[in-house]
C-alpha cells in the first residue's frame, strides 16, 4: 500500500517553516556549524524522516481527522472494508485490490493491545502485517507465520515491561508507541464477500487489562495532533518530524540512531520541539532548502537500486522488512514508500513494477496496447495466490473503467480464456478488445501506466528469481491486406470480342512482389510506430510524495 495526503513532500521556501523557541544548547551547537553542515544535515534528515511523515499522514487520515473521508476508527478498534479498494478510495496510492482490509492504529503508550483472530478454513489466505512509525515492518500473524487456526497475540510497546498471560503465546514489540495493525483477507469471488464479512467480524482487538478482565490503566494523555495535508508537511517536514520523534523513543534497537539523532539536533530536529529557522543566517537557510531537495532526488534514484530488473519489471526482494533487513540504510526505506508503502516483507508478498516494455519504453497505455503472456506452466509462482493490477501512472491510484475491473488474479483463471498452446495471454490497454478477448482485458488509463505483480506467499522459486515475469510486448498494429485487383471490363457485347492469340493471351496486370499475398507475408512488416512524448518513469519520477 501507498499513501496519497502526503503524496508530495517537496522542497519549498524554508520561511514557511514552524517557528520556535530553541534551547540554549541547540543554539550553541548550530553557532558551531560549518559551511556545508547544514544542507548535509538537513538531507540526512529529510531521507530519514520522509516515510515518517508519509506515515503520519495516513494515520491523521485514518485515525485523528473525524472529518477526513478516509477516517475509519479511533486507535485501538478495528475497521473493516467489507469490499475490495476502487478509485473512490485515495488515501493510500497502489493499493491491494486482491483482498479487503481492516485497519488498526494502536496506541501502546498505555499497556499493549491484544489482537485475535477467527478460525479461518485452510484454503484461505490473511495476513496481519505490523508496522511501526518508522514503517518497519516488525510482526506477522496469519496463514504464512502463524496458521488460520483461532489465536491471539500480544502487542506492546517500546515502555512496557510487563508479562504476557501464559494463555498468549506470540508477542510483538513495537519500536514506537504507535503503531499500525493492516489485515488482508482473501476473497475468492464476489459472491465470497460475505464469507469474508464473517471473518472480520471476528477480528478483536482490546487492551490487555480486557483481556485479562481486570481493571483497565489510567489513560495516557491526550495527543495534540497536528494537522497535516500535502501542503503543510511540505512546508515544515522537520517540524512534523520532530513531532513524531516524540513517540520513538530512541531506546532498545532505536539506540542506534542515538549519534544520528545527535547530528540532527545541531540544525534543531529534536523529539517534542518546534523546528525553528530564525536562528539560521541566510547562508544557512539556503543551505537547509539544497538539503532538502538533493534529498528528495536522493530518495528517488535509491528507487532504481530496489531489486534488480528482469524482463522490464524491477523486483525488489529487499525493498521492505524490520530494522535489521535494512540495515541502517534510510535512502532505501525512504524509497520503498515513496514506491508502495506499507509493502510486505518479501517472504509474505513480492512485488514485481512494471518499468519498461519488451522495447525498453516506459509502459504507456495511452499510445500502445500490451501483452503479457506467460508460458504455459509459468504463471507466478504463490502459495497463495497471484494478481497483475493496474494503476494511473499518474497518480498511482486505480482508474475507473466501464467494466469496473482493476485486477486480474489467478481467482479469475476459470474465466480466462487461454491460448492454444497453454499459454496465457492478458490485454493490458485501455480500449476493450472486443466480447471475445475482454475476459482477458485489464483496463488501463489513456497515458502513463503504473503496473504491479503482487505474488501472495511466493514460493521460492519467485524468491531465488529462477521465474522470472514475462516482457510486456506492445501489440502492434497488423499491416493493412492488399487491396484485391480489378477485373478487366468487358466488351459490351461479348460477341464483338477479338479472338485471343496463343502468343498473347491478355496477361493479367503486373503485380509488384510487395502487393502480392505471398509477398506481404514473407515482407518485414515496416510500419513504425509513432514517436511518442516522454513520460514518467513508474519506477524513477514518482508523483511526488507524502
Amino acid at each position: 500500500m501507498l499513501l496519497r495526503p502526503m503524496k508530495t513532500i517537496l522542497p519549498v521556501t524554508i520561511a514557511t517553516m514552524a517557528i520556535g523557541v530553541l534551547s540554549a544548547d541547540c543554539a550553541s551547537a548550530r553557532d558551531k556549524l560549518q559551511k556545508g553542515d547544514v544542507k548535509a544535515i538537513a538531507e540526512e534528515a529529510f531521507v530519514y524522516g520522509y516515510p515518517m511523515v508519509m506515515n503520519y499522514g495516513v494515520y491523521y487520515e485514518s485515525f485523528v481527522d473525524t472529518a477526513s473521508s478516509q477516517y475509519k476508527a479511533p486507535f485501538n478498534q478495528f475497521y473493516n472494508t467489507a469490499r475490495v479498494y476502487t478509485p473512490a478510495d485515495t488515501a493510500v496510492v497502489t493499493p491491494n485490490s486482491d483482498t479487503p482490509y481492516s485497519f488498526i492504529g494502536m496506541d501502546l503508550r498505555a499497556e499493549p493491545i491484544v489482537i485475535c483472530n477467527p478460525d479461518i478454513e485452510q484454503s484461505r489466505y490473511f495476513s496481519l502485517q505490523l508496522i511501526d512509525m518508522y514503517t518497519f515492518n516488525y510482526g506477522y500473524m496469519g496463514t504464512r507465520t502463524t496458521g488460520n487456526a483461532a489465536q491471539c497475540a500480544l502487542v506492546a510497546g517500546p515502555r512496557w515491561k510487563g508479562k504476557a498471560p501464559k494463555t498468549i503465546k506470540t508477542v510483538f514489540r513495537s519500536e514506537t508507541d504507535f503503531s499500525l495493525g493492516l489485515i488482508r483477507t482473501q476473497l475468492f469471488n464476489a459472491a465470497d464477500i460475505d464469507n469474508v464479512k464473517k471473518i472480520q467480524a471476528g477480528y478483536r482487538a482490546m487492551p490487555l487489562s480486557q483481556f485479562e478482565g481486570r481493571a483497565a490503566k489510567a489513560r495516557s494523555s491526550a495527543v495534540k495532533w497536528p494537522k497535516i495535508d500535502k501542503e503543510l508537511g511540505a512546508k515544515d517536514p522537520f517540524g512534523y518530524l520532530n513531532f513524531l520523534l516524540t513517540y520513538a523513543p530512541a531506546t532498545g534497537p532505536a539506540a542506534v540512531e542515538a549519534p544520528m539523532r545527535a547530528r540532527f539536533a545541531r540544525i534543531g530536529i529534536r523529539a517534542g520541539k518546534p523546528f525553528d529557522v530564525a536562528k539560521l543566517t541566510a547562508d544557512q537557510r539556503e543551505e537547509l532548502e539544497a538539503g532538502i531537495k538533493s534529498g528528495m532526488e536522493k530518495i528517488k534514484a535509491k528507487i532504481d537500486n530496489l531489486g534488480g530488473v528482469e524482463n522490464g519489471w524491477r523486483i525488489a526482494s529487499n525493498a521492505f522488512g524490520d530494522r535489521a533487513m535494512y540495515a541502517g540504510d534510510y535512502a532505501r526505506r525512504a524509497a520503498a514508500a515513496m514506491a508502495g508503502i506499507y509493502g510486505n516483507d518479501a517472504a509474505e508478498a513480492l512485488y514485481p513494477m512494471l518499468a519498461t516494455d519488451a522495447e525498453g519504453k516506459k509502459p504507456d497505455t495511452g499510445a500502445n496496447n500490451y501483452a503479457l503472456t506467460f508460458p504455459a506452466g509459468m504463471l507466478p509462482p504463490a502459495k497463495a495466490f497471484w494478481s497483475v493490477t493496474m494503476y494511473d501512472g499518474k497518480t498511482q491510484l486505480l482508474i475507473n473503467n466501464p467494466i469496473n475491473r482493476y485486477l486480474i488474479n489467478s481467482p479469475m483463471l476459470p474465466d480466462l480464456k487461454k491460448n492454444a498452446d497453454g499459454s496465457l495471454t492478458l490485454l493490458l490497454q485501455k480500449d476493450s478488445p472486443g466480447p471475445d478477448k475482454q475476459a482477458n482485458w485489464l483496463p488501463a488509463p489513456n497515458g502513463p501506466a503504473y503496473i504491479v505483480m503482487r505474488i501472495y506467499w511466493p514460493e521460492a522459486t519467485a524468491l531465488n528469481g529462477s521465474w522470472k515475469p514475462p516482457a510486456a510486448q506492445i501489440v502492434k498494429a497488423e499491416p493493412p491486406a492488399a487491396p484485391a485487383q480489378a477485373e478487366p471490363a468487358a466488351p459490351a457485347d461479348a460477341s464483338q470480342a477479338e479472338p485471343a492469340k496463343a502468343d498473347a493471351a491478355s496477361p493479367e496486370p503486373a503485380k509488384s512482389e510487395a502487393t502480392t499475398p505471398e509477398a506481404a507475408k514473407s515482407e518485414p512488416d515496416k510500419t513504425e510506430p509513432a514517436a511518442q512524448p516522454a513520460t514518467p518513469d513508474p519506477a524513477k519520477d514518482q508523483p511526488s510524495k507524502e
